[in-house]
């Protein structure tokens, strides 16, 4: 049976005890689909549940906790469970074994784009995507001014987000996205953002962005950017912690793992 508490000390803080995910896998009495998911390299363990059903075992036992002032990578293969633990930190998975202990607002960086209606206009979007973040109506607004001047949009955001080009989204989204300060900041890959013109300015805001926030958990295959914002490291192998501890070491056990 799973359970969710919040852990007691005042500073925000992220605490898994012996957690533990899987999927089910229906139709699976197919060899070949067993085959195929083998061979696909899924990274999760493949078993099976008190129904018999093949399930994919995304993450097994996951023990750790973090606090103010840490900046977690999270490096493994893909399919390693690294997606699937962001999630379960966020609350968006809930696990079927084990405790999730949280303290400060989660900021999951998953989809910059989730919530938006391409019916409505750009200023109806920054509202609807700021209630999706956890910010309030007044939130939103005393930030209205900051976005807006931001995408550099100007009267398009009049107009319904059906009519812009992927690079207006992108600007629009991006700077909802990180107008506030986080507590707790979940990011699936570094996100960067927009055209050649915009990048510059958008890079410069992410940094910031990450620097306000008082923990950070990044899953990332770039580990020169894990190395760059984090000091500390999480490489998961088939749903499970294979090794934790200070950046480097976890890097240069990790790279050295993968070159076997």
């Amino acid at each position: 049976m799973s359970m969710a508490s919040t852990i007691s000390n005042e500073e925000a803080g992220l605490a898994l005890e012996n957690v533990s995910v899987s999927f089910p896998i229906y139709h699976s009495g197919s060899q070949s689909l067993k085959k195929n998911i083998l061979f696909r390299g899924s990274g999760g363990h493949l078993g099976s549940d008190a129904k018999h059903r093949i399930i994919v075992e995304a993450l097994r036992n996951v023990s750790m906790q973090f606090h103010a002032g840490d900046r977690v990578a999270l490096v493994g293969s893909n399919g390693a469970g690294k997606t699937t633990l962001l999630r379960v930190m966020a609350g968006v998975y809930e696990p079927v074994s084990g405790i999730v202990r949280s303290r400060g607002r989660i900021s999951p960086m998953f989809d910059i784009s989730l919530g938006i209606d391409s019916e409505v206009s750009g200023y109806d979007n920054i509202r609807l995507r700021g209630m999706i973040l956890g910010l309030t109506a007044n939130e939103i607004e005393e930030r209205m001014g900051d976005i807006v001047e931001f995408t550099e949009l100007g009267d398009y955001l009049e107009i319904p987000v059906r009519t812009y080009s992927a690079g207006m989204m992108t600007r629009l989204t991006f700077a909802v996205a990180t107008c506030f300060a986080p507590e707790i900041l979940l990011m699936d890959e570094w996100i960067m953002a927009g055209d050649a013109g915009f990048l510059a300015k958008a890079q410069q805001r992410i940094e910031s962005f990450v620097s306000q926030a008082s923990i950070l958990v990044l899953a990332s295959h770039n580990l020169e950017t894990c190395r760059r914002f984090c000091n500390k490291g999480v490489w998961l192998d088939q749903g499970m912690v294979k090794a934790e501890g200070p950046i480097d070491q976890v890097l240069d056990a990790y790279t050295a793992g993968v070159q076997r």
